[in-house]
């Protein structure tokens, strides 16, 4: 007979969560790649975007980025990602997104080649 139990979670609560959303993504790779969020607002420039909020880009395609944070973000949002030396400085915008308690689980398409990005088909 079976017996309730509990057990611990081998990833943090960020990773298990975007690993849920990279099963729909059959190409997705592992990754941990840090980064700055910014969303940009509808009609303006991605360059002037404000970068608000550190991520940790946690899956890959070659088209796309998964990632959890905690700015609200909808389907179809754009968005500028950014790593600290900027040889990743990217436009993306927002192709699935599953709501957590406290934080958003977000699927972005790049919006044009990425030369430098590390996951290749």
């Amino acid at each position: 007979m079976a017996q309730p139990a509990t057990g611990t979670a081998r990833y943090a609560q960020d990773a298990s969560t975007v690993a849920g959303l990279a099963r729909f993504f059959p190409e997705a790779s592992p990754v941990r790649m840090p980064v700055q969020l910014a969303r940009v607002l509808q009609g303006s420039e991605p360059a002037a975007a404000h970068f608000a909020e550190s991520i940790v880009i946690e899956f890959g395609t070659p088209r796309e980025v998964l990632f959890a944070c905690n700015t609200p973000l909808e389907f179809g949002d754009d968005l500028r990602l950014r790593n600290s030396d900027c040889s990743f400085d990217v436009a993306a915008s927002v192709v699935a997104v599953q709501y957590q308690p406290g934080k958003t689980v977000v699927a972005a398409r790049f919006r044009g080649e990425v030369p430098n990005w590390i996951v290749k088909p």
